[in-house]
């Protein structure tokens, strides 16, 4: 998006980013199947949440919307209500399952402080409404534009229980060439890698513990492989953009390839022998790992032709990454209904494809709540001055950086509108210690709730946001879940001590210090900010922007640190050198300093520590916007006040960025 220029800090040009006008923050959508986990909050929530409140101060809170909602549909929930049902464990119909599971979440997320502009859910609500609506609007628009076919596929069927089996309904392992995934279900497994049903290897059923049966089944598909041109130019975009994260590129990159299969070197000769005749264009290469050969083809079709031909004659292969046709609709009673057409009734959306464009339902019934027309939407995903920033987890790449920009491209057929592709966020995985942590696997994750009473919500939401997952999955490390007990610190205050040991005593010493020398007066001295302040103080807002803008999170908090030592440093100083030799003008002169930089650190803290900043806020007698919006953020109090502002008096012993008292005696 370009950038302007000024002349900041002893001449030194530094660059600031532009925003967009209006902006959507989305955050994946938790499963309505169950409460959050921890990797819900800390791998999506808070650095979506963080991103939304930085966007809000930087561009105007009514030019924000930030949305999400629960997950209704899908097999996973109707596999978890069934369970319980059987169980006994849960005794309501499945929209009482899925609300109760909804209103948990709500309610975790309002305890994290995520401050979410609409938390819609699929199936009811207004947002279950507007996302009925939408869904059968994109439905209509591409089979209008051309973009739909009907395929005939194989789905999985327990002949003991007499019926279909759903996705989750069927487990296996991945047979994608090096997958390391615990868990593979119908045609997709758990680290987000799609495939033909009949690819699925060592396919069980989970309502008989046996193996299933392969019926033919029709349903519509979005060819996405016709799309490649379309998202090999968004990838390369993607490539220069600093926004854009390299391993989001890197993963794309792996499913752009053309279709291909691997199978033993010494199956070689055999597999030649067996696409003999048959007309396939392929070519057979070694592979990286000199055991296995790789054989190539020009269209996925022919990829299909050749494993069936391969299965005839015995030949163990696995297939590799590529664009496989993205189903739209399924045969479970629980979805969203698709409109009757050509002969096929009866259908729903498949989960993935109607939670790609949930967020614009919930942008629509957002918007709507607030009294705006329907078709306001637009000015928020189609027009040029709004930008989508989607934050996901990794795993997730493919849908939503693929199989969305294949969607939106085919939506914007006719011109009729102009989907603009979001910039996607991935995060990597936050592990539990050292091991992938998830709700479906064998380690399982502690409840976000529950490590509410361990810790603050402040203090997870500045630990989660500076562990890096920008570029690394790191571990999650609580002590109070570590079997192995050691006299070493929790990790997970590490984020928060920055807070709570130098800005905390830097605001505590500003104030102390103002009341002490100027004699119970809370009347601000009227004198300009010393130059060297306002050069420091600007050099860090703008690098702070440029880090927020490339969502370098982990570099902000490491930024943020040095930032609150020197403020803290230089505060201490200054006052400290006050009870040696008392100067009345340097006295006035280090609490506008002092003041200038306890602003501008409280500001930058906002998105990160939004009740504990609000509390500065009222010591300093600033309002909301005088104090976060980055319209004024340059300025001095004294230029956002007038003369004889006054600050509010600070009781001794009072604190502004704490621990919980209970940690203290841990």
């Amino acid at each position: 998006m370009g950038a302007t220029q000024r002349y900041l800090y002893k001449g030194e040009i530094m660059e600031r980013p532009k925003f967009p006008k209006r902006v959507v923050v989305t955050a994946g959508m938790p499963y309505g199947s169950k409460e959050l986990h921890f990797g819900h909050i800390g791998g999506v929530f808070v650095h979506a949440d963080v991103f939304a409140r930085f966007m809000k101060d930087r561009i105007g809170e009514k030019n924000v919307i930030f949305v999400s909602g629960t997950d209704c549909y899908g097999s996973p929930i109707v596999e978890k209500y069934r369970t319980l049902k059987d169980s006994g464990e849960f005794d309501g119909t499945i929209i009482d399952f899925v609300k109760g599971n909804h209103d948990s979440q709500r309610e975790t997320l309002d305890n994290y402080l995520i401050d979410l502009s609409l938390f819609g859910a699929s199936a009811f609500g207004i947002g279950g409404e507007a996302h009925a609506k939408f869904s059968k609007e994109v439905f209509e628009k591409l089979l209008a534009s051309g973009a739909l076919s009907v395929l005939s596929t194989k789905q999985f069927y327990d002949e003991e229980q007499k019926t279909f089996l759903n996705g989750r309904q069927v487990v296996g392992r991945c047979p994608i060439n090096g997958c390391k995934s615990e868990q593979a279900y119908a045609d997709e497994c758990s680290l987000g890698h799609q495939y033909f049903p009949e690819e699925l290897i060592a396919p069980v059923s989970t309502l008989s513990n046996k193996p299933p049966v392969l019926k033919e089944v029709k349903n519509w598909y979005l060819d996405i492989e016709k799309f490649a041109p379309h998202l090999r130019e968004i990838v390369k975009k993607w490539e220069g953009d600093p926004q854009a994260r390299a391993f989001l590129t890197n993963v794309c990159n792996e499913s752009l390839k053309a279709p291909a299969l691997y199978t033993k070197i010494e199956n070689q000769a055999a597999l030649v022998s067996a696409l003999s005749g048959s007309g396939l264009k392929y070519v057979c290469e070694a592979d990286s790992n000199k055991n296995n050969c790789k054989i190539e083809f020009e269209k996925l079709s022919d990829r299909e032709a050749a494993c069936a031909l391969l299965a005839q004659n015995g030949i163990r292969f696995r297939t590799g990454k590529t664009l496989v046709p993205f189903r739209i609709s399924g045969n479970i009673e629980w979805g969203v209904p698709v409109p009757d057409t050509d002969g096929m009734v009866d259908l729903t959306f498949w989960v993935w494809p109607e939670s790609l464009w949930a967020p614009i339902s919930f942008t629509r019934a957002y918007l709507k709540s607030i009294g705006k027309t329907e078709d306001e939407w637009r000015k928020w995903w189609c027009d040029d001055s709004a930008k989508v920033y989607q934050f996901i987890g990794e795993d997730n790449i493919y849908f939503y950086a693929l199989a969305e920009g294949a969607l939106f491209e085919a939506l914007n057929v006719g011109g009729e509108q102009n989907l603009k592709m979001p910039t996607i966020v991935p995060n990597k995985h936050i592990l539990f210690f050292n091991a992938k942590a998830s709700s479906s696997g064998k380690i399982k994750p502690p409840m976000a709730q529950e490590l509410l009473k361990h810790y603050s919500a402040e203090q997870l939401r500045a630990h989660f946001f500076g562990l890096g997952l920008g570029s690394a999955s790191v571990p999650f490390q609580p002590k109070p879940y570590n079997p192995v007990q050691t006299n070493q610190g929790d990790p997970v205050y590490k984020e928060w001590s920055m807070f709570t040991n130098f800005l905390n005593r830097a605001v505590r010493t500003l104030f102390y210090s103002f009341q002490k020398y100027n004699n119970g007066v809370q009347v601000l001295p009227s004198l300009p900010v010393s130059k060297e302040t306002v050069d420091y103080c600007e050099r860090q807002i703008i690098e702070y922007e440029n880090r927020m803008y490339k969502f370098e999170f982990a570099d902000l908090m490491i930024q943020l640190e040095e930032f609150f030592k020197y403020v803290n440093r230089t505060l201490s100083d200054r006052m400290g050198a006050l009870q040696k030799a008392f100067d009345e003008a340097e006295f006035k002169q280090a609490v506008i300093d002092g003041l200038h930089l306890v602003k501008t650190a409280t500001a930058l803290s906002h998105p990160i520590a939004p009740s504990s900043t609000e509390k500065v806020r009222e010591y300093l007698g600033l309002s909301a916007e005088q104090l976060y919006s980055w319209d004024n953020i340059f300025k001095s109090v004294g230029e956002l006040t007038d003369d004889g502002h006054e600050l509010k008096f600070l009781q001794p012993k009072t604190d502004f960025f704490t621990r919980p008292s209970w940690q203290y005696n841990s």
